[in-house]
């Protein structure tokens, strides 16, 4: 029986917050000895994330981008860079990294320049090559796409352009398997291309946004810009409720929660839009698990 694991690698935004790493989130599919690990976005301490999920660098069959924010992308080059001092133990080749084309792409073909004297003197003390990396990009597109397929295991990745302007070539993506299928937001107002991506999904792990709450106190500040291109959580139980998605995983929090009472504040907030699914609050390395 094959199996699909959710889980939540970081919950957290630029603003540092204890227990909270940067925005990623780990897809596991298990058949039988096999897995097949794809990682979306690498915030910051996603490398130790991994570990701790049981899934390091090295076990990854490809990582996905969102966008070009920093707090997406800040682990990456630890992630591959990991990943190429651990070919003394595991061959596994190079990390393949699919991204639209743009300002995550160039960060990637850039990642490894400020490592150059790191990597020289690693190179010259064990003789291994130099760390490469395998980016595969596409263009972003309000149309579907496929992105990235294992046809040995029947599964797909497909990717829709999302609305997080003025930030060009943000894209959500969705995982089929034969276990199930699940949708990651990346960073987006609420929208009709992650509804339309999500149909027929069993999860969908959408970042959330306390807008409408917290909107008095938001008023004219520069946080008031900031949430205008993220997710409202009640417009997001509003979609969440006419797409019937079966869970609803919030992550990527701003106001960040600190005990279970600001937790349920996001529920309330998606229970006011209108949902009637299952609801959690993310935490760093909760998992989820479909089929088994």
């Amino acid at each position: 029986m094959s199996a699909l694991d959710v889980v939540l690698t970081g919950t957290g935004v630029p603003h540092p917050a204890p227990g909270r790493a940067g925005a990623g989130t780990l897809i596991r599919y298990r058949d039988g000895d096999t897995t097949v690990g794809l990682q979306f976005d690498a915030g910051r301490g996603t490398t130790i994330r991994l570990v701790e999920a049981g899934s390091p660098a090295s076990h990854l069959a490809a990582m996905f981008l969102t966008h070009l924010h920093s707090d997406h992308l800040l682990d990456l080059p630890d992630v591959a860079l990991t990943r190429w001092i651990q070919q003394q133990l595991h061959k596994t080749g190079p990390l393949v990294i699919v991204t639209p084309e743009g300002g995550a792409a160039r960060f990637a073909r850039r990642m490894f320049d400020i490592y150059d004297d790191d990597i020289e003197v690693r190179m010259e003390h064990t003789g291994a090559p130099h760390p490469s990396i395998d980016i595969r990009v596409f263009d972003a597109s309000f149309e579907p796409q496929t992105v990235w397929r294992d046809e040995r295991f029947g599964i797909t990745v497909t990717s829709i352009g999302v609305h997080h302007e003025p930030v060009p070539d943000a894209v959500a993506y969705r995982v089929d398997t034969p276990a199930g299928a699940v949708v990651i937001s990346g960073d987006t107002r609420v929208c009709g291309e992650v509804e339309s991506l999500a149909e027929g999904a069993q999860i969908l792990v959408h970042e959330a946004y306390r807008s409408t709450a917290m909107s008095k106190q938001i008023a004219g500040t520069v946080f008031e810009t900031i949430f205008s291109y993220h997710a409202d959580t009640v417009k997001l139980g509003e979609m969440a409720q006419r797409l019937g998605v079966p869970h609803l995983v919030l992550t990527h929090l701003i106001p960040q929660p600190g005990t279970p009472e600001d937790e349920a504040k996001f529920e309330k907030d998606v229970r006011e839009g209108g949902y009637t699914g299952r609801v959690t609050v993310g935490r760093d390395l909760m998992t989820f698990t479909l089929g088994s």
